[in-house]
């Protein structure tokens, strides 16, 4: 599996979520109150809104227009109106950087 760097620690602070695009890809890594990184295709199934723009809960990050929460781990929605889960993707944290695998390992594409 390879691995591509998106970002460093230091650009997101624990609780909140970072746009970032990898090979054309977009993508919200996420420093959960777990404090673990997660990367989360950046888009709503719902609405097509940057879920970056959300609100970190726990292991869930909340769109902000209607409220559709998505698991980090596994990017099921946890919340309607969402009935689609969204692509999640392996991270690595090494040295100071998040790196992400573009495979998502949920099996959705999107």
């Amino acid at each position: 599996m390879s691995f591509r760097q998106a970002c460093s620690t230091d650009d997101v602070a624990k609780g909140s979520a970072l746009h970032v695009e990898v090979e054309g890809v977009e993508i919200a890594i996420v420093h959960a109150e777990d404090d673990r990184f997660y990367a989360i295709h950046d888009e709503c199934s719902h609405a097509s809104i940057p879920l970056s723009d959300g609100e970190v809960d726990g292991c869930t990050l909340e769109c902000w227009l209607h409220g559709s929460r998505f698991d980090l781990r596994t990017g099921e929605p946890t919340g309607l109106p969402a009935t689609e889960p969204v692509p999640v993707y392996p991270v690595e944290v090494r040295d100071g950087s998040v790196y992400v695998s573009l495979a998502s390992s949920n099996g959705v594409t999107p």
